[in-house]
């Protein structure tokens, strides 16, 4: 399946959640000298003009980062995140939105590297172009994800963060996530795997953290932002969720004091609102 096309949905609420984490994670890892690894399974093109014809299609930035770009009142723990899209927006204007990697190399230090898979020809290609001048430090593999990662795991730094995003168009997609992260977790079991989910009303869909949660992690913790009510016919993703394998401890702590604003902030009607469970050794 090769129709899935980030571009139509970058910026939007579910963006800002896994990039607001995604940030966290990183920031955390650069406590320490050391470096680390960034693996993306579905990388996607790396960065997306707001104001393509794919991006303004439905304009579901506007309700993600559109809501939270200039204002005033961020909590302390978000402008990490919001500095970082800033930086693809020097002039001050909201017009480019950065994917997962692109993020992410914002936070990579000269020891650190990346790792990126990308199925789609025209993204990889975008990808490509994105970090042309990175090549030293980022690696780019038109692959499916899914199967790349058992091959670099695990990393030779023996520190890495990897998020796995797929489009979930397919049933199978939910079989594969669970499926290869249970394979991660045995060739590295110290590694962060951040699986984000979408919350809708399908039962494949409710059931993967649940299905997570039975690969028996000792830490993990899930966070999940609801914008909206699920619609009466059942479809529309209504919010979306992170499932977190060897979360940071500070991890849960932020999101306390974050996810009530960003609820008030992205929430489209009274039913919007935000769950998080966690156990961290």
């Amino acid at each position: 399946m090769l129709s899935y096309r980030h571009a139509f949905h970058a910026g939007n609420h579910a963006d800002v959640l896994k990039h607001f984490v995604l940030i966290e994670l990183l920031r955390y890892f650069n406590r320490k000298d050391k470096p680390w690894w960034y693996i993306d399974t579905h990388a996607g093109a790396g960065c997306y003009a707001l104001d393509s014809e794919q991006a303004g299609k439905n304009a579901e930035f506007a309700g993600g980062i559109g809501r939270l770009w200039g204002r005033d009142d961020l909590p302390e723990a978000l402008r990490a995140y919001i500095d970082a899209v800033a930086q693809f927006n020097p002039h001050g204007r909201l017009t480019f939105y950065p994917g997962s990697p692109a993020l992410a190399m914002t936070q990579l230090r000269e020891q650190d590297r990346m790792r990126l898979f990308e199925l789609h020809p025209a993204d990889v290609s975008l990808l490509e172009q994105t970090f042309a001048r990175d090549t030293d430090r980022v690696l780019i593999r038109k692959a499916d994800g899914f199967a790349g990662l058992r091959g670099l795991l695990p990393p030779a730094a023996r520190r890495a963060v990897v998020l796995i995003d797929p489009p979930y168009e397919v049933k199978e997609d939910y079989r594969r996530v669970v499926d290869t992260v249970a394979d991660a977790m045995k060739r590295f079991p110290g590694g962060t795997y951040a699986v984000w989910y979408p919350m809708l009303a399908r039962p494949e869909a409710r059931q993967l953290p649940e299905r997570l949660a039975g690969l028996g992690a000792e830490s993990w913790l899930d966070v999940r932002l609801a914008v909206n009510k699920p619609a009466r016919d059942g479809f529309g993703m209504f919010g979306s969720g992170l499932y977190i394998i060897n979360p940071p401890w500070v991890l849960p702590q932020t999101l306390e004091s974050v996810m009530p604003w960003l609820v008030r902030a992205l929430g489209e009607d009274e039913d919007a609102g935000f769950d998080l469970e966690h156990h961290i050794e």
